[in-house]
């Protein structure tokens, strides 16, 4: 496999990339640093979805930039929850937040295995995890702005989104697991 970097691949290291400098900035004391950590998770998501938007629109999808998206989201979600976990310092938070990085460690897991057996089809992203995801990356930019916005508790907000996203998560992953149960068997 031939490393193809292009414009799709380059917004995906990106928004790796982005991984450091936003632990440097949730950690400076800077009374705007909870707004430029959630407008720096905003860009991140918006690069998640251009960069797959382009791939398909300039016909620039390869092998490397398909394995690369789902490990810079995977790592940018994972690590912004363990800096939430640790912020927050609550069960109600963590709770949920151990489910999503359980479910993604599971489910990237079961993908590989069921790729090199040749059965990929079997456990494609489905709408349920589009739901999931939309669910859980508002619950997080919310988490990481933190403060009420004109009067409305932002976090409140961020809570019952985070627990529809874990619901969301385990429900998508039982739907994945039991697409997978008949290679299991066999």
């Amino acid at each position: 496999m031939t490393l193809e970097f292009n414009l799709p691949t380059y917004l995906t290291l990106l928004r790796i990339a982005f991984i450091p400098l936003l632990a440097i900035i949730f950690y400076l004391p800077w009374q705007y640093a909870n707004t430029a950590c959630a407008v720096l998770f905003i860009i991140a998501g918006i690069t998640d979805w251009l960069d797959g938007y382009l791939a398909r629109k300039m016909s620039q999808e390869t092998p490397f930039g398909a394995f690369l998206d789902p490990v810079a989201d995977k790592l940018m979600v994972a690590f912004i929850l363990v800096l939430l976990v640790e912020a927050e310092r609550s069960l109600y938070f963590t709770l949920p937040a151990a489910i999503i990085i359980g479910r993604e460690i599971t489910i990237a897991s079961l993908r590989e295995w069921m790729a090199e057996i040749g059965q990929k089809a079997k456990v494609k992203v489905s709408q349920l995890g589009k739901w999931k995801t939309t669910a859980q990356m508002l619950a997080i930019t919310l988490f990481l702005y933190g403060d009420n916005l004109a009067g409305f508790p932002i976090k409140t907000f961020g809570y019952w989104l985070l627990y529809i996203a874990a619901v969301l998560t385990l429900w998508s992953m039982v739907h994945y697991l039991t697409a997978a149960m008949a290679t299991f068997k066999e």
